[in-house]
């Protein structure tokens, strides 16, 4: 009977812990995507500043070439910020990936270890 109620704690504290993970992984996921909304929305801000300044050139553009000169310079740098931005998101979501797993990746750990014990 002792050796039941020893395996029986013991295995409500593999629970315990491994619920523990979970909820510390998930506060991992909800910090990791906070911070990724605030990347993309300081972002959208920028680019839409950018355009904002783009079209103002345009409008006051002298010629066609110049316009065209204005169209160019603004898409290249439109491009370059958003692909910065895109790959600086993507590490990102490895980043909350890998943060989210440690928990979890613990508690699989100390349970592999008191089942094999």
């Amino acid at each position: 009977m002792i050796e039941f109620d020893k395996a029986s704690n013991d295995f409500q504290k593999l629970g315990k812990d491994g619920y523990d993970a979970v909820v510390r992984s998930y506060g991992e996921v909800n910090k990791g995507f906070q911070e990724i909304g605030t990347s993309l929305s300081d972002y959208s801000k920028q680019a839409f500043a950018d355009a904002t300044a783009a079209f103002e050139k345009l409008v006051g553009a002298k010629s066609l070439e110049h316009a065209i000169e204005i169209q160019s310079s603004y898409a290249k740098a439109a491009y370059d910020k958003w692909v910065r931005e895109m790959t600086k998101v993507s590490e990102m979501y490895v980043s909350v990936a890998r943060d989210a797993y440690k928990p979890v990746e613990k508690a699989v750990a100390k349970s592999t270890a008191a089942v094999t014990a």
